[in-house]
């Protein structure tokens, strides 16, 4: 299932143009060194990489604990539902409900240490422009990190949050790099065609969960079982 997390964040990262693009194209890179620049982009990312790795870590080990409790296949169709659930439930319903209330200032010191970065063109500057960059909400981070939870692993849940941060790179070191390279008629298709590829992926999460003795789809039952006795050993 890692191979879904590419996906999503090669697909994802047109909406990244919306929600992080602006953040991306102010970042303090050096504009007459292409080297310099390139090295400062790429450290903008591995800043990005190492919060979604810190999510991946803290949600997979979440549902690790899930897993070990016997959960392991309930824990994989409720978070293939919930990924589906969430990007059909219209945005302007999702903003009624405030999930970053419980961490609403610690946000909001973020925003803060984050303004104060863009003054500064240092690499560990750059760094960590992308690492606060990349604990701001996000609705389809959220949607990856339903997909971390199910992987029921800590190892796997930073797997998964990395490679969706590697999936989002070439767009957004794109709008870095150049402008006006995508227009907005196909911006917009690529943008209807998220949804979809989110519910393709949480059905995949939910048939994983079904036990249908499908080789790396949807193991059966025994499995899982076996799986989770060797981890409760180790």
């Amino acid at each position: 299932m890692l191979y879904s997390a590419l996906i999503f964040g090669l697909i994802s990262s047109f909406h990244c143009i919306g929600m992080c693009g602006p953040i991306a194209m102010m970042i303090p890179v050096d504009r007459n060194n292409p080297t310099k620049k390139i090295i400062q982009i790429m450290l903008y990312h591995l800043g990005r990489l190492t919060a979604y790795g810190m999510l991946g870590l803290f949600f997979g080990m979440l549902g690790k604990g899930l897993f070990l409790a016997g959960f392991q296949q309930q824990l994989s169709i409720a978070m293939g539902i919930m990924m589906i659930v969430f990007v059909l439930v219209p945005e302007k319903k999702l903003a009624q409900y405030n999930f970053s209330r419980p961490v609403y200032k610690l946000i909001g010191k973020v925003k803060s240490h984050l303004g104060a970065q863009f003054k500064r063109k240092s690499f560990d500057a750059l760094f960590t422009i992308g690492l606060l960059n990349g604990f701001l909400p996000c609705g389809l981070v959220y949607a990856a990190l339903f997909g971390a939870i199910a992987m029921q692993s800590e190892v796997l849940g930073v797997a998964y949050m990395v490679l969706f941060g590697i999936g989002t790179i070439p767009m957004m070191s794109a709008i870095v790099l150049i402008s006006g390279f995508i227009t907005v008629p196909i911006r917009n298709r690529i943008q209807k065609a998220i949804p979809i590829v989110v519910i393709i992926i949480g059905g995949l999460f939910i048939v994983r969960g079904m036990g249908l003795n499908i080789p790396y789809i949807s193991p059966n039952t025994t499995s899982l079982v076996i799986q989770a006795d060797a981890d409760c050993h180790n």
